[in-house]
């Protein structure tokens, strides 16, 4: 981390000086850096008087006092509070006041390491995501006793470096880390209920939503000895908000030392960096398929009815279906089982399909049987829905189905750092497409799937489990109620 800070920072124009109490700890980095530099003037990135330039830029240092003439020392030291407060004390004694101290820490409070400081008023977060050059966004973040001089001469500094400098309060997890709570401790409740296994849910947010990679693809990419405490970090910083529960799935298995790709063994299997992912389960060979019925209260019923036309299905239109039909529900939020009981249905020739997302948008079709589905009915849907060759995972019976559950959470919880004030709604979505590679920000794909149909997921979800990590935020309950973007701030 702190070798790409000063690889960035001496780009932007600044001479850099890398110091490590490591010896010889410097002289690696810089190495690097300038191996770097190298591979970009044989691609013609750089200029021979560019690339000499640079190389001025860039020096290590073997002793902590040749920093006392720095305007900014960045710290990107190991995530302990003790041993960044003995380092800060030290570079105190040593720089000017008028010098500005930035920590890089992740989940440590900016206020809580400040504390004890001569002069807090010049010391504030700046939080680079790895690999620095290729992540654009920085997140600032003043403490309590920050002069807001500091900070808007950090995010110019950032802004130098070709990077998008985001303005977040001192609060756990701060805009990326804390935004990003839904898409992993969603999927793990999802697995934790038997619905679907680790590479059905990858697979479903990857193909219906457009996630680069799935949750647990993700967790296996960043390794659990670092995602597990974060998780446990920011949901005890948050007193135990529901919203944030971690995962028992996670704490077993970094105690088992299953981290992922780096210990070749995580929620997948590795061999030579590549993971052995499960085939998907093949199409059942339906020879006559009954003819489907569709519940008058599905989402999407008209679009449902047009692919159900596509796909040659024999449809029923009567108010009430026939003894030999497919009897089809399309819920936001509620399970199954519940639009059975409640539509008075025969729930063994039940499913449902998630209609969430419109289904020409997606590459994906999710299908989810309750526990009293016939094994009939179960492949005379997938076939049906198969039958123009888009890929079709059956999940067990869920409330919310896959993707319904873990946007809902994604955009519910950004949604409220948006109430709390934790930044501005268009820093949010700046930082978390950025830091987070989500193919919108949460607050615009609220918008394009709109508040209300959330809320739905959201209050019946809420029904089903009765468990108040699925409680709407205000934020989102108020813009979906008056019909407003979630982007708007008011005035």
């Amino acid at each position: 981390m702190g070798q790409g800070i000063a690889q960035m920072a001496a780009q932007a124009g600044a001479h850099v000086q890398v110091f490590d109490v490591a010896s010889g700890a410097a002289n690696k980095a810089c190495a690097s850096v300038r191996a770097q530099w190298q591979k970009m003037r044989d691609k013609d990135r750089l200029t021979s008087v560019q690339l000499d330039d640079l190389n001025l830029r860039l020096h290590a240092c073997e002793d902590i006092a040749l920093l006392a003439d720095s305007e900014l020392v960045i710290e990107a030291i190991v995530e302990n509070a003790g041993i960044k407060k003995s380092l800060f004390a030290d570079l105190e004694s040593r720089l000017s006041p008028d010098a500005i101290i930035a920590t890089n820490t992740s989940s440590l409070s900016v206020t809580a390491l400040a504390a004890g400081m001569q002069h807090p008023s010049r010391f504030a977060g700046l939080h680079f995501f790895n690999p620095v050059p290729l992540m654009k966004v920085v997140e600032v973040i003043p403490g309590l006793a920050t002069a807001e001089a500091v900070c808007q001469r950090l995010s110019a500094f950032v802004q130098a470096m070709g990077h998008q400098a985001v303005r977040a309060q001192d609060t756990p997890g701060f805009i990326v880390n804390h935004a990003g709570r839904g898409y992993g401790t969603e999927a793990l409740r999802i697995v934790s209920e038997g619905i679907a296994d680790f590479a059905t849910i990858d697979r479903i947010l990857k193909d219906q939503v457009g996630f680069k990679l799935g949750p647990f693809e993700l967790m296996d990419l960043t390794a659990l000895d670092v995602s597990h405490p974060v998780m446990e970090s920011i949901y005890h910083q948050y007193f135990e908000e529901p919203r944030y529960r971690p995962s028992v799935i996670t704490a077993q298995r970094l105690a088992g030392g299953w981290l992922g790709r780096k210990s070749g063994q995580g929620f997948y299997s590795y061999s030579e960096g590549k993971a052995s992912t499960p085939p998907e389960p093949d199409t059942p060979v339906v020879n006559e398929l009954p003819p489907v019925w569709v519940s008058s209260r599905a989402a999407r019923r008209q679009d449902l009815f047009q692919l159900l036309k596509t796909l040659g299905a024999q449809i029923e239109t009567g108010t009430a279906p026939s003894n030999q039909a497919l009897c089809l529900v399309a819920p936001l939020g509620f399970d199954v089982t519940t639009c059975a009981i409640v539509e008075r249905l025969d729930p063994a020739r039940t499913l449902g399909i998630d209609m969430l997302m419109p289904d020409a948008a997606t590459r994906r079709r999710v299908l989810a049987t309750n526990p009293a589905t016939r094994r009939d009915m179960r492949d005379a849907a997938h076939a049906l829905f198969a039958a123009d060759g888009k890929p079709v995972s059956l999940i067990q019976d869920s409330g919310g189905f896959v993707t319904q559950r873990v946007l809902a959470q994604i955009v519910n919880i950004a949604s409220d750092i948006c109430q709390q004030g934790i930044c501005s709604p268009a820093d949010l979505d700046i930082a978390v497409t950025l830091g987070l590679g989500y193919p919108k920000g949460p607050l615009a794909l609220g918008d394009s799937l709109g508040a209300d149909s959330l809320l739905e997921v959201l209050f019946n979800m809420q029904t089903v489990y009765g468990d108040p990590r699925y409680r709407p935020s205000p934020w989102l309950r108020r813009r979906g109620a008056l019909g407003l973007s979630l982007l708007h701030t008011g005035t």
